[in-house]
């Protein structure tokens, strides 16, 4: 078994020749701006590696989108996390449509046509703002004739650029004061829906990720999905298991990123064979506390105590990609790193996985409180 064989053959055997053309193109050209790894990835169904079976998608299990993303994020590390919030969205779209889509339009055309013409869903959701769960809403519904106006923004929003569709958490404000949550889901080119930029780093600039802005955006009470108060308890639900499936998407995209510098050092034959040994050890836990989150999903492990696990997963895979990204980098040695940009690269691209929600500060209270007895919160 050579090094991250499982994961390449997984993508193969689900995606075939979407890693050959990938490597087809230049490293820089994959992290560019002007990128073409998304429409790479629509182009070999990579939209819709999570979309089940009934709707027409690859219905990968857990275990095998992990893997799928580990080696999409050792070869094109922008696409790995551009995807991310699709594969997120895809699941709570099907998720929400699957328990609370009665007398909306978000019916089996909708949802079938994601999966038919390969759209990608981007997301509004909070990912990305401090202090905020990532289903919290982004965007507040003004009640007008006919139905609402949506105003609000969401940067980062990563696959600004290819969305066909983006969905959305809503603050439905009552006239008591008080504040509900709806979905929606709606065409990228819906009119007040713009496209502004903001990433102003090179690192991870393939991602699109800009400021996606809605202003009055008009939508219909048909338009706008809103769980009633008896169902508040499956809504939570929903909520856990979409955070527990990002966090292991996280892990699994930014793994990905540090074995590609792992996968250097042993081909290479850089340092002793201690440290060799040691360094795909380091690498190979940060995988296989993933797999392991994976397949706690696919047991259908995903109440409160599952999602504790996968915040404990996350951050001990943040701390062991830290780790061994500054021991490949280190063990390449000064001539590898100055003759090529990829290894300075991606060793700047792992840090961020430390950026995505939820962060180590906002939890630490939460976790504390869970291990004292008390159900998990998370901020």
């Amino acid at each position: 078994m050579q090094f991250m064989q499982a994961d390449r053959e997984t993508c193969e055997a689900l995606l075939p020749g979407l890693l050959d053309r990938l490597d087809e193109v230049p490293f820089a050209e994959l992290e560019s701006d002007n990128s073409p790894a998304v429409g790479i990835f629509r182009d070999h169904g990579g939209s819709n590696l999570l979309v089940p079976a009934a709707f027409g998608g690859a219905d990968a299990t857990a275990l095998q989108a992990a893997r799928v993303v580990r080696a999409l994020g050792a070869a094109a590390p922008s696409l790995a996390v551009a995807t991310a919030m699709h594969h997120f969205s895809i699941g709570t779209l099907f998720g929400v449509a699957d328990t609370f889509a009665d007398g909306t339009d978000l019916d089996d055309l909708l949802l079938k046509r994601v999966s038919q013409e390969r759209l990608l869903v981007a997301s509004a959701f909070a990912e990305g703002r401090t202090e905020q769960g990532i289903l919290s809403p982004t965007m507040e519904a003004r009640p007008v004739d006919g139905g609402y106006l949506l105003t609000g923004s969401k940067k980062p929003c990563s696959l600004s650029k290819s969305m066909d569709l983006i969905t959305a958490s809503v603050g439905m404000r009552r006239p008591d004061g008080s504040v509900d949550m709806g979905f929606l889901i709606l065409p990228a080119d819906t009119p007040g829906i713009s496209v502004h930029p903001f990433w102003k780093t090179s690192a991870l600039l393939g991602t699109e990720s800009n400021e996606v802005r809605l202003d009055d955006v008009f939508v219909t009470d048909r338009q706008i999905l809103q769980p009633p108060a008896e169902l508040a308890e499956e809504l939570s639900e929903l909520q856990e298991v979409g955070l527990i499936w990002f966090q292991m998407i996280v892990c699994a995209a930014y793994t990905g990123m540090a074995s590609s510098l792992v996968d250097r050092v042993l081909r290479r034959g850089r340092g002793s064979a201690s440290d060799r040994g040691a360094l795909a050890v380091g690498i190979e836990t940060a995988a296989a506390l993933t797999e392991g989150l994976a397949r706690r999903v696919m047991d259908g492990d995903t109440d409160n105590d599952g999602l504790a696990a996968a915040l404990v997963t996350r951050f001990g895979v943040q701390k062991l990609v830290a780790e061994t990204t500054a021991q490949a980098v280190e063990m390449l040695g000064g001539m590898a790193f100055i003759s090529s940009s990829d290894i300075a690269y991606l060793a700047s691209a792992t840090h961020a996985i430390a950026f995505h929600p939820p962060s180590r500060t906002s939890t630490v209270d939460g976790l504390l409180d869970y291990y004292a007895g008390q159900p998990l919160v998370v901020a």
